[in-house]
């Protein structure tokens, strides 16, 4: 089984190495690494080419303009031919060495049909790379596509979907700072449609980077996450669980 981790990268030279070191030091090998770059002007991408120099397995490299974040992530999307894939943007890492040799290992012990998505817990980390805590929102044992009207309670590094029922959805570019909840919102629909499983495997598989783009456009990631809950539950239940969202951050 292959998994297809693609990662994005934009002036990226201070933060890809540990992205980078995460994915070299696997266990588990058979992985194909997509690095999708915007023609970046400092040292990402001969950071890139060293790396690709020194692994075993296939590292592809495409350096060129694009229209921003999600217009990069559609092109690794057209790339992949792993089984599964996952984005892992610079900065963010792999949670521990056996990290795909797990995830792989829940794979092989499910039968047929294969699950659309297999996913896990998130751990928050600093720019040296310590553990600060868990993401406060916690994977759900039984995932839906129903269950994001809590918020975006699978971060996006630790979902793993098939590579295609991804393929079948792009990530949608009038979102600047959103495209992803939509994007994994979709694709359990298409889940549901076609009854195929979401697993969990009970574990940490990623650390995001403290403070990523949502973080630092957090005014305008609130307003498209709200209209992209209003496009998936109507806007009755999206303004009920936003009344709830505020309500949970003042008794966290």
């Amino acid at each position: 089984m292959k998994i297809t981790l693609i990662t994005v990268t934009y002036n990226a030279a201070s933060v890809l190495p540990r992205t980078l070191d995460s994915i070299r030091h696997q266990t588990y090998q058979q992985i194909e690494h997509l690095i999708i770059d915007g023609a970046s002007k400092d040292e990402t991408v001969a950071i890139a080419e060293t790396y690709r120099k020194e692994c075993p397995y296939e590292v592809t490299i495409l350096s060129e303009p694009d229209k921003g974040l999600y217009d990069a992530m559609n092109k690794g999307l057209r790339k992949a031919t792993g089984d599964y894939l996952v984005f892992l943007n610079a900065g963010d890492t792999l949670h521990a060495a056996d990290t795909l040799s797990t995830l792989t290992s829940h794979l092989s012990h499910l039968t047929s049909p294969s699950p659309a998505v297999i996913y896990g817990d998130t751990a928050i980390v600093d720019n040296e790379g310590t553990f600060l805590h868990l993401r406060r929102l916690r994977p759900p044992r039984h995932l839906t596509w129903k269950s994001f009207r809590q918020g975006m309670l699978v971060c996006h590094q630790a979902f793993y979907v098939r590579t295609d029922i991804a393929r079948q959805e792009e990530y949608d570019l009038q979102y600047r700072h959103s495209a992803d909840v939509d994007w994994c919102i979709r694709v359990m629909k298409r889940a549901e449609q076609q009854q195929l499983p979401l697993v969990n495997t009970n574990e940490i598989l990623a650390d995001f980077l403290e403070g990523g783009d949502s973080t630092q456009n957090h005014r305008d990631s609130l307003k498209e996450r709200f209209r992209v809950m209003r496009h998936h539950y109507g806007l009755l239940t999206t303004c009920v669980m936003h009344g709830w969202f505020v309500i949970r951050a003042f008794i966290k």
